[in-house]
């Protein structure tokens, strides 16, 4: 049986190592990746990569978030794992000096859009009572100094956390299952990708609504 694996989030280093563990294990796969489109971003062209269908999505509309969603099921056929990351860029400004487009970018990108492509994913997943929603994010919650400037990275990532605990807490209602993980170890990308997909290679009912925990002391709770 084909397993279908759809991923979205932001062009990072852990979107590279998630898409690294997903070539191991299909053929193809789906993907939706947000560009880092801040003023002063590096314009990176694309990696290509034979395994992915690459798809198009606006993260401000939610009507592009419906036909990503039934894209995603159309390329691959079905969707037994959707796997949304969230690691925002860094906006290193002083607040009286962050611009207003770099704010809209990081509300419609790492925060709205995440709500209304959730909601299209979990209504599939719902309609075929079958699914993996995997919730990925990197946990920095003491930022060091040479972080404290970064007013809307951390303000994104607080949204995504606050989405994903609420959806585990919800988990239990719903027909399929739902995961959390998270890091404090940024850097260690290829072995938190790793750790993410060990868990789900061997998820069950039983650990729905857990949110796994990597690092020094991995666990789930």
């Amino acid at each position: 049986m084909v397993r279908g694996i759809f991923l979205a989030g932001n062009e990072s280093a852990l979107s590279r190592a998630i898409e690294n563990e997903t070539i191991n294990r299909v053929e193809q796969y789906a993907a939706a990746l947000i560009p880092n489109r801040l003023s002063g971003a590096p314009k990176n062209s694309p990696q290509e990569v034979m395994q992915r269908i690459s798809l198009d999505w606006n993260p401000s509309s939610p009507i592009s978030a419906r036909t990503l969603a039934l894209a995603a099921e159309n390329r691959l056929e079905r969707i037994d794992e959707a796997i949304f990351f969230c690691s925002p860029p860094s906006i290193r400004s002083s607040a009286g000096e962050l611009p207003l487009s770099d704010i809209e970018i990081m509300i419609n990108d790492h925060i709205k859009g995440w709500f209304f492509l959730v909601k299209e994913i979990a209504a599939l997943f719902t309609a075929h009572k079958h699914g993996t929603l995997a919730l990925v994010y990197t946990d920095i919650s003491n930022p060091g100094k040479d972080d404290s400037a970064d007013v809307l990275g951390p303000s994104a990532l607080a949204s995504f956390r606050a989405l994903t605990n609420g959806l585990l807490a919800a988990a239990q209602s719903e027909p399929y299952i739902t995961t959390g993980f998270s890091t404090p170890d940024a850097g260690n990308e290829a072995s938190f990708a790793a750790f993410i997909f060990k868990s789900i290679d061997d998820i069950t009912r039983k650990s729905n609504g857990k949110l796994f925990k990597h690092g020094k002391f991995s666990f789930f709770k």
